[in-house]
Order: C-alpha cells, then sequence, then structure tokens
C-alpha cells in the first residue's frame, strides 16, 4: 500500500525500470507521510558526491508547533542505497534523455521506502495517445459493464 503516489509521473513519463530505495527522514516526517500528507510531484533523484538525493520532494510538518522553526519541506533527502547500486543509478543520469524519478512512497513492514523509476519523456503526441487509449479502454468497459 502506497502512502504517497506521483500520479501524472505515468502520463509525463515513459518508466523503462523501478528501482525501490530507503530514504532518510525525520521522526515527524515519517508521522506526516503515514497520514497522507506531502508530494512527489515536480520531484527528481540526482546523484552528488557518491550519495543519491530526491529533489523537490515536499512533506508539511506533523505538528506545526512541534516542529524545528529551520524546517525546510522542499529540504533534499538523502536516498539509502548501497554504493553498486548509487554508481548504476549515476550512469544512468549522465545518459542523455534518461531521468530518475520517485513514483510512490510506501509502507514496508516498519520502514518507508520510495519506488524510483527510470524513465523518458514522452512527447505531447505520446501524451495525446495515451489519453485516446485510457478513453477507449474506459468506453469498453463501460459497454461491457451495461451488459
Amino acid at each position: 500500500m502506497s502512502l504517497i503516489e506521483n500520479r501524472k509521473v505515468r502520463f509525463n513519463y515513459e518508466i523503462t525500470e523501478t528501482i525501490p530505495a530507503g530514504i532518510e527522514l525525520f521522526g515527524f516526517e515519517v508521522k506526516s507521510l503515514r497520514n497522507g500528507q506531502g508530494s512527489l510531484e515536480g520531484s527528481y533523484v540526482t546523484v552528488r558526491g557518491g550519495e543519491a538525493f530526491v529533489i523537490g520532494m515536499q512533506i508539511p510538518a506533523y505538528q506545526e508547533n512541534n516542529t524545528p522553526k529551520e524546517y525546510d519541506p522542499l529540504r533534499n533527502r538523502r536516498l539509502l542505497l548501497n554504493k553498486k547500486e548509487i554508481a548504476r543509478l549515476g550512469e544512468i543520469e549522465s545518459q542523455k534523455g534518461l531521468t530518475i524519478v520517485p513514483i510512490s512512497v510506501y509502507n514496508k513492514s516498519k520502514v518507508l521506502k520510495v519506488d524510483l523509476g527510470i524513465a523518458t519523456g514522452k512527447k505531447k503526441f505520446d501524451k495525446r495517445e495515451t489519453t485516446k487509449k485510457r478513453e477507449v479502454d474506459r468506453n469498453i468497459r463501460r459497454e461491457f459493464s451495461d451488459r
């Protein structure tokens, strides 16, 4: 069960592969995510200095009065991956046309994980094609449910 999802990622990108990763969070950020607060829209993954970070992920404070004054809801959050995975992400990031985007944040027993997708951007006509296909499928399901 995912806690938050990036719903537009499958519309804007063609996902070729997914990679699970741990994420480093504060305690109040975990509570906020478990309440379903937060957003992955516009976020992406970058590799710097042998570490991977999620940039642009917004997690509001769980209780506004009990959080530190210097807390930034849009801060960069470190991903917990081994060296081989980080090196592979660095290679993927350096390739032209490929992007690493977070798809969802979910619970795995007591820890929170992030699903990362290796993606290529869709062109405008690809997005139109996706929309048309979705509408056709919806109409077919509607026809069969009426019978």
